[in-house]
């Protein structure tokens, strides 16, 4: 019944993903502590291995279409991978209610980000031509990094969210490239955040792969649709969904646990 659960929590997870292009890893952790009935110990390195595996995916057709800015995501990477770590530890000494509490405010945060979404670029960090200004554009690229890498490793979230804005806003990346490249960092993160949680923990490698294989496989199918599809109202209900979640999970930290 455990395995059944977790291919039908993955599929609307990875259907979520192709539709959106993002956002719908922020579920995973939920679906797994409440729909499965897993500790957050448990939850967090699936949902790593979920999120960095359809990252994988997803990004395979973007480094085709040479829409990768392979630099900024070397930066992200570079500064996010130790604060993995940094982030696992710290998850480490909290107590599962203070984690569930922080979770619902980084969903919150995600929510929040969809709704005020609206598709501006930044110039901060652009020059003429597609180049980059460096100088500008490190220090911003090292900070967000390390805040997207710190929360990978202590919630187990892709941190999309935070990218993509990072990327298009703060640094001038054009959409089609920051999604690209967000999904780079994703898999580098998602890998990293998931060996600083493997020791002293038992996976569950069936429900894993069930959950894992059925979000693949709903985010390819949902991508051939989300081309056809204007997803602006679906991601508007979807962070209204999010919130629901977040109030769920907020409620069930503070009165029922």
């Amino acid at each position: 019944m455990t395995v059944t659960l977790a291919l039908g929590f993955g599929a609307v997870i990875g259907v979520l993903l192709g539709l959106l292009g993002g956002g719908g890893s922020i579920l995973a952790v939920p679906a797994l502590v409440f729909g499965l009935d897993l500790s957050m110990e448990q939850a967090i390195p699936i949902s790593l291995i979920v999120v960095g595996a359809a990252s994988a995916v997803g990004a395979v057709p973007k480094i085709r279409a040479g829409r990768i800015q392979w630099r900024l995501a070397g930066i992200f990477a570079a500064t996010g991978i130790p604060a993995t770590f940094a982030g696992s530890a710290v998850g480490r000494l909290l107590p599962e209610r203070a984690l569930l509490i922080g979770f619902a405010a980084v969903m919150i945060l995600a929510g929040a980000r969809m709704l005020t979404d609206h598709g501006d670029t930044g110039t901060a960090c652009a020059v003429r031509g597609t180049g980059i200004n460096w100088r500008r554009c490190a220090p911003r690229s090292i900070s967000a990094g390390l805040a997207v890498g710190f929360l990978t490793g202590l919630f187990g979230v892709g941190g999309g969210f935070l990218i993509i804005p990072a990327l298009v806003l703060m640094l001038g990346v054009e959409m089609p490239v920051a999604v690209g490249t967000s999904l780079v960092i994703i898999v580098a993160n998602s890998a990293s955040g998931l060996v600083s949680h493997l020791s002293g923990t038992t996976v569950n490698w069936a429900l894993t792969a069930a959950f894992a294989g059925t979000a693949i496989l709903g985010s390819l199918i949902a991508g051939h649709f989300g081309n056809w599809l204007h997803t602006d109202r679906l991601q508007s209900w979807f962070a209204y969904l999010v919130f629901a979640v977040a109030a769920y999970v907020l409620v069930d930290a503070l009165f029922l646990r």
